[in-house]
Protein backbone atom coordinates (compact mmCIF):
# COMPACT_ATOMS: atom_id res chain seq x y z
CA UNK A 1 0.00 0.00 0.00
CA UNK A 2 3.02 2.40 0.85
CA UNK A 3 5.04 1.14 -2.42
CA UNK A 4 1.52 2.22 -4.59
CA UNK A 5 0.91 6.12 -2.89
CA UNK A 6 4.93 6.53 -2.59
CA UNK A 7 7.03 8.59 -5.30
CA UNK A 8 8.53 6.69 -7.91
CA UNK A 9 12.08 7.35 -5.74
CA UNK A 10 11.00 6.40 -2.58
CA UNK A 11 12.70 3.28 -1.70
CA UNK A 12 10.86 1.50 1.20
CA UNK A 13 12.80 -1.12 3.76
CA UNK A 14 10.07 -3.95 5.49
CA UNK A 15 11.80 -5.42 8.68
CA UNK A 16 9.83 -8.41 9.27
CA UNK A 17 10.44 -10.51 12.65
CA UNK A 18 9.03 -13.50 11.74
CA UNK A 19 11.15 -15.55 9.15
CA UNK A 20 7.44 -17.10 7.67
CA UNK A 21 6.08 -14.04 7.14
CA UNK A 22 9.36 -12.15 5.58
CA UNK A 23 9.75 -15.28 3.43
CA UNK A 24 5.89 -14.28 2.28
CA UNK A 25 6.56 -10.80 2.19
CA UNK A 26 9.16 -11.60 -0.46
CA UNK A 27 6.74 -13.25 -2.40
CA UNK A 28 4.19 -10.58 -2.32
CA UNK A 29 7.16 -8.01 -3.18
CA UNK A 30 8.10 -10.14 -6.40
CA UNK A 31 4.43 -10.29 -7.58
CA UNK A 32 4.20 -6.38 -6.78
CA UNK A 33 4.62 -4.09 -9.65
CA UNK A 34 7.03 -2.20 -7.25
CA UNK A 35 9.52 -5.05 -6.64
CA UNK A 36 12.73 -2.94 -7.20
CA UNK A 37 11.25 -0.24 -4.64
CA UNK A 38 10.94 -2.44 -1.55
CA UNK A 39 13.42 -4.25 0.18
CA UNK A 40 11.92 -6.85 3.16
CA UNK A 41 14.59 -7.27 5.58
CA UNK A 42 14.39 -10.41 7.88
CA UNK A 43 15.45 -9.06 11.32
CA UNK A 44 14.40 -7.90 14.75
CA UNK A 45 13.75 -4.21 14.24
CA UNK A 46 16.06 -3.61 17.10
CA UNK A 47 18.86 -5.28 14.66
CA UNK A 48 17.68 -3.40 12.12
CA UNK A 49 17.67 0.01 13.58
CA UNK A 50 21.45 -0.11 14.96
CA UNK A 51 22.82 -1.91 11.41
CA UNK A 52 21.42 1.37 9.28
CA UNK A 53 22.94 4.95 9.70
CA UNK A 54 20.54 6.58 6.82
CA UNK A 55 17.65 8.54 8.41
CA UNK A 56 13.53 7.63 6.94
CA UNK A 57 11.18 10.53 6.00
CA UNK A 58 8.06 8.09 7.01
CA UNK A 59 8.35 5.08 9.31
CA UNK A 60 5.01 2.73 9.85
CA UNK A 61 4.68 0.22 12.34
CA UNK A 62 1.66 -2.10 12.85
CA UNK A 63 3.32 -2.87 16.43
CA UNK A 64 2.35 -5.80 19.16
CA UNK A 65 0.09 -3.88 21.46
CA UNK A 66 -0.85 -6.46 24.54
CA UNK A 67 1.20 -6.45 27.49
CA UNK A 68 2.68 -10.44 28.17
CA UNK A 69 -0.18 -12.17 30.17
CA UNK A 70 -1.29 -15.48 29.08
CA UNK A 71 0.91 -17.64 27.09
CA UNK A 72 -0.10 -18.25 23.38
CA UNK A 73 0.39 -21.54 21.54
CA UNK A 74 1.68 -19.56 18.65
CA UNK A 75 5.35 -17.95 18.86
CA UNK A 76 4.80 -16.30 15.84
CA UNK A 77 1.30 -14.73 17.45
CA UNK A 78 3.06 -13.64 20.39
CA UNK A 79 5.86 -12.22 18.84
CA UNK A 80 3.22 -10.16 16.30
CA UNK A 81 0.65 -9.27 19.34
CA UNK A 82 2.49 -9.30 22.02
CA UNK A 83 5.14 -6.64 23.89
CA UNK A 84 7.22 -9.50 25.22
CA UNK A 85 10.12 -9.37 21.99
CA UNK A 86 9.17 -5.32 20.91
CA UNK A 87 7.94 -2.65 23.94
CA UNK A 88 6.54 0.13 23.30
CA UNK A 89 9.43 2.11 24.54
CA UNK A 90 11.91 0.17 22.40
CA UNK A 91 9.96 0.97 19.41
CA UNK A 92 10.28 4.82 20.33
CA UNK A 93 13.57 4.08 20.60
CA UNK A 94 14.13 2.50 17.21
CA UNK A 95 11.72 4.88 15.36
CA UNK A 96 14.07 8.20 16.96
CA UNK A 97 17.20 6.36 16.19
CA UNK A 98 15.48 5.77 12.28
CA UNK A 99 13.69 8.86 11.81
CA UNK A 100 15.08 11.92 9.69
CA UNK A 101 14.11 15.24 11.82
CA UNK A 102 11.13 16.04 9.56
CA UNK A 103 9.83 12.45 9.31
CA UNK A 104 7.12 11.54 11.02
CA UNK A 105 6.82 7.80 13.00
CA UNK A 106 3.23 6.30 12.26
CA UNK A 107 1.32 2.88 14.66
CA UNK A 108 -1.81 1.31 14.42
CA UNK A 109 -3.14 0.58 17.69
CA UNK A 110 -6.41 -0.41 19.19
CA UNK A 111 -7.86 2.73 20.19
CA UNK A 112 -7.05 2.48 24.17
CA UNK A 113 -3.46 1.54 23.63
CA UNK A 114 -3.35 3.84 21.23
CA UNK A 115 -4.34 6.57 24.13
CA UNK A 116 -1.32 5.02 26.45
CA UNK A 117 1.01 4.91 23.54
CA UNK A 118 0.50 8.70 22.80
CA UNK A 119 0.88 9.89 26.40
CA UNK A 120 4.04 7.98 26.78
CA UNK A 121 5.47 9.45 23.02
CA UNK A 122 5.11 12.44 24.38
CA UNK A 123 6.69 12.02 27.67
CA UNK A 124 9.30 11.51 25.61
CA UNK A 125 9.57 14.28 23.65
CA UNK A 126 7.25 13.02 20.37
CA UNK A 127 4.65 15.59 18.95
CA UNK A 128 0.97 14.76 17.39
CA UNK A 129 1.03 15.58 14.22
CA UNK A 130 -1.77 13.47 13.54
CA UNK A 131 -4.52 10.97 15.08
CA UNK A 132 -7.24 9.07 13.62
CA UNK A 133 -9.95 7.58 15.36
CA UNK A 134 -12.17 4.83 14.37
CA UNK A 135 -14.85 3.24 14.78
CA UNK A 136 -17.35 0.46 13.22
CA UNK A 137 -20.38 2.87 13.62
CA UNK A 138 -20.82 5.94 14.68
CA UNK A 139 -23.14 4.73 17.55
CA UNK A 140 -19.98 2.38 18.50
CA UNK A 141 -16.84 3.01 20.88
CA UNK A 142 -13.63 3.72 18.37
CA UNK A 143 -11.47 0.43 18.51
CA UNK A 144 -8.40 1.40 16.44
CA UNK A 145 -6.25 4.52 16.48
CA UNK A 146 -3.57 5.83 14.19
CA UNK A 147 -1.28 8.04 15.24
CA UNK A 148 1.49 10.21 13.27
CA UNK A 149 4.58 11.30 15.66
CA UNK A 150 6.94 14.02 14.79
CA UNK A 151 10.52 15.22 17.05
CA UNK A 152 9.56 18.44 16.06
CA UNK A 153 6.03 20.58 17.61
CA UNK A 154 3.10 20.93 15.28
CA UNK A 155 -0.51 21.77 15.43
CA UNK A 156 -2.50 18.44 16.01
CA UNK A 157 -4.72 17.12 13.33
CA UNK A 158 -7.76 15.06 15.07
CA UNK A 159 -10.34 13.27 12.93
CA UNK A 160 -12.80 10.09 12.88
CA UNK A 161 -13.41 7.44 10.62
CA UNK A 162 -16.65 5.58 11.00
CA UNK A 163 -16.51 2.49 8.71
CA UNK A 164 -20.04 1.59 8.49
CA UNK A 165 -23.48 3.16 8.07
CA UNK A 166 -26.68 2.18 10.21
CA UNK A 167 -27.45 -0.38 7.66
CA UNK A 168 -24.22 -1.86 7.37
CA UNK A 169 -23.34 -0.31 4.21
CA UNK A 170 -20.02 1.66 3.83
CA UNK A 171 -19.45 4.82 4.60
CA UNK A 172 -18.77 7.42 1.84
CA UNK A 173 -15.33 8.44 3.85
CA UNK A 174 -14.30 5.03 4.04
CA UNK A 175 -14.88 4.60 0.61
CA UNK A 176 -12.50 6.81 -0.24
CA UNK A 177 -9.85 5.70 1.82
CA UNK A 178 -9.72 2.47 0.48
CA UNK A 179 -11.10 2.62 -3.47
CA UNK A 180 -7.30 2.70 -4.27
CA UNK A 181 -6.58 -1.21 -2.76
CA UNK A 182 -9.53 -2.48 -3.29
CA UNK A 183 -11.22 -3.26 -7.09
CA UNK A 184 -15.16 -3.82 -5.73
CA UNK A 185 -15.65 -0.29 -4.00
Amino acid sequence: MLAQRAADEAIIDAVELDSEAAAQACENVLESPWPQKIKVHDQDIHHFALQHTHSYDLIVSNPPYFEPSVACRDLARTHARYTATLTHDALLDCAERLLGENGHFCVVLPHDIGLAFEVNAHQRGWHTARRLNISDRADTQQHRMLLALTRRPVIKEDAVLVIKQNDGSYTADFRRLITDFYLNY
